[in-house]
């Protein structure tokens, strides 16, 4: 398994420049895919377990090697979700991970193109707005004196979540009210800044372990949005997506992934803790392992493939504009595999 080298300057770089430090060489859908080539774009945090037991417990060479293949693959790590689709587009990664605004995104921009869809849901996790900011109980009371951090503005899920919770509290037509207030900044430096207070970050629309950091770090840090409360329950923000083209050219490679996730979800269901200390090591991570074992037990996660409650946000997007072409069910933005089935 090889993993590219990451600096902080290289997570704060523009979408295209990161896309372009990933040696893009090859125009967009015109990437000459083998089978046992696979490249994974994987960002910050827990949402990312799902990849990050697969790359802990070799499970892709694992299923490689019964296939009669010897894939050895590559793990690429980005900040926000046009950092990755820049770099799905450019053929520098054939398997995305992001959330589900920037899934949307793509996949309206590529349809009846290059046809990105999703491939997997990487599960079921809340995320919290969280601020510092005592004044600061709901999001109508932010204000000019606030920043949102986000790893992506506008297009992140996170950007799209609160532009929804807008759109309810001021009307559709100002969806994009609070966008100004919005930075992008990747989750461990936005968790930083909570934390530490001093800088003009005061408000952090986070993921796990991120957000339980920042509650337990910062005295003064509180929740002031759920994503559950506002997509209606429990639901999959963060998913895998490819091209059409990778999927139909590389049937086996593909199958061994999809084999590997399911491998990896049915590891932390079963032993939570190992799922901790395979996060740990993938991730390099000082986190506390209690607290991590605490947050993977959280009845409000649920690892699984099937998508649950993405089509609320489609729907959003569709109305407002932000993509152009509007889905009838998740189904559309989604490849029909098995595993697929039962999502929403």
């Amino acid at each position: 398994m090889s993993k590219l080298p990451i600096t902080p300057l290289f997570r704060l770089l523009s979408a295209r420049a990161a896309s372009l430090m990933l040696g893009a060489s090859l125009l967009a859908g015109t990437a000459a895919h083998a089978e046992g080539q696979l490249r994974i774009a994987e960002q910050h945090g827990i949402v990312y377990l799902l990849l990050q037991v697969v790359q802990d417990q070799k499970l892709i060479e694992k299923h490689s090697k019964a296939a009669g293949l010897d894939i050895t693959p590559q793990w690429v790590k980005l900040s926000g979700g046009a950092a990755i689709n820049d770099a799905l587009l450019s053929g520098s990664i054939d398997i995305a991970g992001a959330g589900v605004g920037p899934l949307l995104t793509i996949w309206d921009k590529t349809r009846g193109k290059y046809n990105v869809k999703g491939v997997a849901s990487l599960g079921n996790f809340p995320y919290y707005l969280i601020s510092t900011n005592p004044d600061v109980k709901s999001i109508a009371d932010f204000s000019s004196k606030d920043r949102i951090a986000l790893p992506a503005t506008t297009v992140s899920v996170q950007a799209r979540i609160l532009q929804l919770a807008a759109s309810r509290q001021w009307g559709k037509d100002q969806f994009n009210k609070l966008d100004p207030l919005t930075v992008t900044l990747p989750h461990p430096e936005a968790t930083g800044s909570i934390i530490k207070g001093g800088t003009e970050i005061n408000a952090h629309f986070a993921t796990p372990p991120f957000q339980e950091q920042e509650l337990k770090g910062n005295k003064n840090a509180h929740i002031v949005l759920k994503s559950y409360d506002v997509l209606g329950g429990p639901s999959t923000s963060t998913v895998l997506y490819a091209t059409e083209k990778f999927r139909q050219d590389n049937p086996k490679t593909y199958g061994i992934f999809i084999e590997s996730l399911k491998e990896a979800a049915a590891f932390i269901k079963n032993d939570p803790e190992g799922a901790a200390d395979a996060y740990i090591r993938s991730a390099g991570s000082n986190i506390d392992r209690d607290l991590l074992i605490e947050i993977i037990k959280n009845p409000d996660i649920d690892v699984k493939l099937a998508p649950e409650k993405t089509f609320p946000l489609a729907t959003f997007m569709s109305e407002v504009g932000a993509i152009k072409n509007r889905p009838a069910s998740y189904q559309d933005y989604f490849f029909e595999d098995e595993h697929n089935r039962n999502g929403s």
